[in-house]
């Protein structure tokens, strides 16, 4: 999953991508308004925290720019600003969670998990296929309750297939949501990360889609595929 942070203060910022980055997620940040609005207008992130008092460009005016463009992406507004009616000019501008300074980084980390979880249709915070589970609030797979290492970039890979269960996710899609914007991307990795994967899951779990993709087929899927 590949996030973004829009926060002019740079302690806060720094805090909360190393925060982010430390619970598995890729993260680009920006300092300012107009910043933040190019990479959120031209970056397929899965979800975005955006300060409201932004210098260039407010915080809110962003937003609306977002959704008057048809970008859908997940939103959580963080800010100084605490009064009701805040609040409402967030949500009102199409912002889908708010959290007021000061604080705790693990409620902002759960209601970040929870806006990535609803954008994909899980309502839990635990993702089971057949015998694969992934917990997203501890970082933690298990394959029938047995716990797998893994490194960042291999759960990061497999958490955002198990998100789109059923779905095949091309490589060029698991390029842009698995790498911040300063990493150096290349395709071919992923086949390797695929391949790792396998091996340390030890089932028959992430199938290739020739030509197209790579997908995890959820369990009506796979029953159904099995009896043609």
């Amino acid at each position: 999953m590949r996030l973004l942070v829009v926060e002019d203060d740079r302690d806060l910022n720094r805090q909360v991508v190393a925060a982010l980055e430390g619970a598995g997620y890729a993260v680009d940040r920006a300092y300012d308004g107009e910043e933040g609005w190019f990479l959120g207008d031209t970056e397929p992130y899965d979800a975005i925290v955006l300060d409201i008092g932004l210098p260039k460009r407010d915080g809110v005016s962003v937003l609306t720019a977002w959704r008057k463009s048809g970008r859908a992406t997940p939103v959580l507004i963080l800010t100084a600003r605490d009064r009701w009616s805040d609040k409402v000019e967030g949500f009102d501008a199409g912002a889908d969670d708010y959290v007021a300074k000061p604080f705790h980084m693990e409620e902002l980390l759960a209601r970040l998990r929870a806006l990535l979880r609803r954008a994909s249709g899980h309502a839990s915070s635990e993702i089971s296929v057949g015998p694969v589970r992934l917990d997203a609030r501890a970082g933690r797979v298990t394959v029938n309750e047995v716990a797998v290492k893994l490194t960042s970039h291999e759960y990061r890979l497999l958490s955002y297939l198990m998100h789109h269960v059923g779905r095949i996710v091309s490589r060029s899609e698991l390029v842009e949501h698995l790498y911040d914007q300063d990493f150096d991307r290349d395709s071919n990795t992923i086949e390797v990360f695929v391949g790792r994967l396998r091996r340390k899951l030890g089932v028959d779990f992430i199938q290739t889609a020739r030509g197209l993709g790579y997908i995890i087929e959820g369990d009506a899927d796979a029953r159904a595929k099995a009896a043609r």
